[in-house]
């Protein structure tokens, strides 16, 4: 059956650029919205909210995995198509792309309002009053961040625990969205930096072998990453993040408004300020890492397959 993974695994990853998002969204956006809409109904202080949140709503996500993967027992076919379906759904890199290239032209041609609007909706940070330049450092920032969470993050644990695997990770990266900083966050937050430990990993090293497809430098990427990483305060975005600011040869971090105050994040990259046209770069590095993820999930899958029959 690892095949038939592997296969539905490239197949639903072609869906997310060719079909790409539908008028009225994928069931991931349904998801983000059943789980505002449930977390209205919890009080905010409770000690086991988070947990209550998360683990039914998650459970839920990993609850309709598994049936689609004992549906896909039948035959490789069976299951070649349930796991593209689902990749599909849960991918994220049809719109990221998109909103990329329009925070890029917006950006391009002076409309910064337009631009801290759309940034609004992807990154929880303040965009009030941000310039080009502050702006064009989120929109990469953003792009980096949501191309591990989004593409790589999904593929990764598609290719090691199936649809069940695609659709728990994702759904705990919604979550996180969601739950914000409220108190009960912190068990949503844990959770989602276990689920994406190895994935913002994997997704760094991707975006140094990739780099040089889009006009980086690799070697840029690979020294960002290993020196300035670790001096962020999450455990996973800085990774990747890193590895686009010197992939691009810019310079992310810095301060930084979010909803519960100002963060002084610490620099990643030693190149130039950011401007539209590294915007646009970044989005296309997305891209290749999505692919190189796609390609290194399907040989993951297959190389698991072999080993847990021999």
């Amino acid at each position: 059956m690892s095949a038939g993974r592997a296969v539905g695994l490239v197949l639903g990853l072609a869906a997310d650029g060719i079909v790409g998002d539908p008028k009225n969204g994928r069931p991931v956006n349904g998801f983000a919205r059943l789980a505002t809409a449930l977390q209205r109904r919890l009080p905010a202080d409770h000690p086991l909210a988070g947990f209550l949140h998360a683990g039914a709503l998650a459970g839920g996500a990993v609850l309709v995995g598994v049936l689609t993967e004992r549906a896909g027992r039948r035959s490789p076919v069976a299951e070649a198509v349930g796991t593209a379906v689902t990749t599909w759904a849960v991918l994220g890199g049809a719109g990221l792309a998109l909103d990329g290239a329009e925070l890029a032209r917006d950006l391009e041609t002076g409309r910064l309002e337009t631009a801290r609007h759309t940034l609004s909706t992807l990154d929880p940070r303040h965009t009030d009053g941000l310039d080009v330049i502050a702006l064009s450092r989120a929109s990469v920032e953003t792009v980096a961040e949501n191309t591990s969470d989004a593409v790589v993050a999904p593929l990764f644990w598609g290719a090691v625990a199936g649809a069940p695997g695609m659709l728990g990770s994702r759904a705990v990266s919604v979550l996180r969205r969601v739950a914000g900083r409220r108190r009960y966050g912190w068990f949503v937050v844990r959770l989602d930096e276990l689920v994406n430990l190895l994935p913002t990993r994997l997704a760094a090293l991707l975006t140094v072998g990739g780099a040089p497809v889009v006009g980086g430098s690799a070697g840029g990427a690979w020294r960002a990453w290993r020196r300035d990483a670790s001096a962020h305060p999450s455990p996973n975005a800085g990774r990747v993040e890193a590895a686009f600011a010197g992939a691009l040869e810019i310079r992310l971090g810095g301060r930084t408004v979010y909803p519960h105050g100002v963060e002084e994040l610490p620099v990643l990259g030693d190149g130039r300020n950011p401007d539209a046209g590294h915007v646009t770069r970044a989005v296309e590095l997305s891209r290749v890492v999505g692919w190189l993820a796609g390609a290194g999930a399907a040989v993951l899958a297959v190389g698991l397959g072999l080993r847990n029959r021999s």
